[in-house]
């Protein structure tokens, strides 16, 4: 089975069958990369945390490979207007949370917040379980390939403020490469793409996926940009 067609209660699995080449560097940092190069932030080892996966979908679009991102509604109470995967918490009826509950509730959230169509996707990889100390998450970021892409769009204004592609292209362009610098004081990589500034755990990941494929190209790490570019 290589499509994950149900949500509720079916089985949903891994595979690497039929995966275009050049997923392959994605493929091998997935299978080897280890929770400490991707975060300093790993889950609580007491087990605390609420259980929540995202789902990074890698497609093929117009100029090469691309990546799904949104960008959440600013009336939100946490991480307003914050470009992100699509995702969020794990709900009873997605199962094991230490099983295959997480590529559920990744699916399910982004069908509930893109309108993706879960049949046209396929899981390939799972990376370690990271933690965001903020919010108290502890995140399995899911991948898939988008092998039937299907319309996309805002499904709740209320929650999502648009949902958007960006090329792989433009995430390694060192121009669009830049570090962000929160008021806590942690440093920690942005993207400036799609009109969008991509920081956060969102970046984080990409960041790290990037270097680890072998994707990255040099940039400048003693450029900043503001949390508040926009004003």
């Amino acid at each position: 089975m290589t499509r994950a067609s149900n949500t509720q209660g079916g089985a949903v699995t891994l595979s690497k069958e039929g995966l275009p080449a050049w997923l392959d560097p994605v493929v091998h940092a997935v299978e080897t990369v280890k929770p400490l190069q991707l975060s300093r932030f790993l889950p609580p080892e007491d087990g605390a945390g609420r259980q929540s996966a995202v789902l990074i979908l890698f497609g093929e679009g117009e100029r090469g490979p691309e990546l799904l991102l949104m960008e959440r509604a600013s009336s939100l109470r946490s991480h307003a207007g914050q470009p992100s995967f699509p995702g969020g918490a794990l709900d009873p009826e997605d199962g094991d949370p230490h099983g295959d509950g997480p590529l559920r509730a990744a699916l399910r959230e982004a069908e509930e917040e893109t309108g993706l169509d879960p049949a046209g996707v396929q899981l390939f990889g799972v990376l370690p379980k990271l933690y965001i100390p903020v919010s108290g998450f502890v995140v399995t970021p899911v991948l898939g390939w988008w092998r039937e892409p299907s319309p996309v769009g805002v499904v709740d204004p209320a929650e999502t403020a648009r949902v958007f592609t960006v090329p792989v292209a433009d995430l390694t362009d060192a121009e669009n490469r830049a570090m962000t610098v929160h008021p806590s004081g942690h440093r920690g990589p942005a993207f400036l793409v799609e009109s969008a500034l991509v920081w956060g755990f969102t970046a984080g990941v990409i960041d790290r996926l990037l270097h680890f494929a072998g994707w990255e190209h040099p940039w400048d790490r003693e450029k900043q940009v503001p949390l508040d570019w926009r004003s």
